[in-house]
């Protein structure tokens, strides 16, 4: 592990952008996908969207570790917890054979 060249700032910022970046498609994606197999094909997908959730707890659980501000990410947790369980009233109301 010696050998390995020691980044300058610039590429770290762009190596955790992309991480980001990558992580937006990841959770996206499989929430996507719990979406479709859900509502398409009447599958239960609870592992798939546990990923989504335990990502989040663990990046949240990072952040108060190290004393990062964790206010806004968890304020955009719970706004988004509430906006899903509005969707899944609203869901669960239209197609009430789930």
């Amino acid at each position: 592990m010696s050998n390995m060249l020691a980044l300058d700032e610039r590429e770290i910022v762009i190596d955790r952008a992309a991480d980001r970046l990558a992580y937006i498609v990841l959770a996206f994606g499989l929430l996507l996908d719990v979406a479709y197999r859900s509502l398409a094909r009447a599958d239960a997908s609870w592992d798939l969207l546990g990923l989504v959730v335990l990502s989040g707890l663990v990046s949240l659980a990072y952040r108060l570790r190290f004393g990062v501000r964790a206010r806004p990410v968890l304020t955009v947790m719970v706004v988004a917890a509430v906006v899903g369980f509005i969707v899944a009233v609203a869901i669960a109301l239209v197609r009430p054979n789930f």
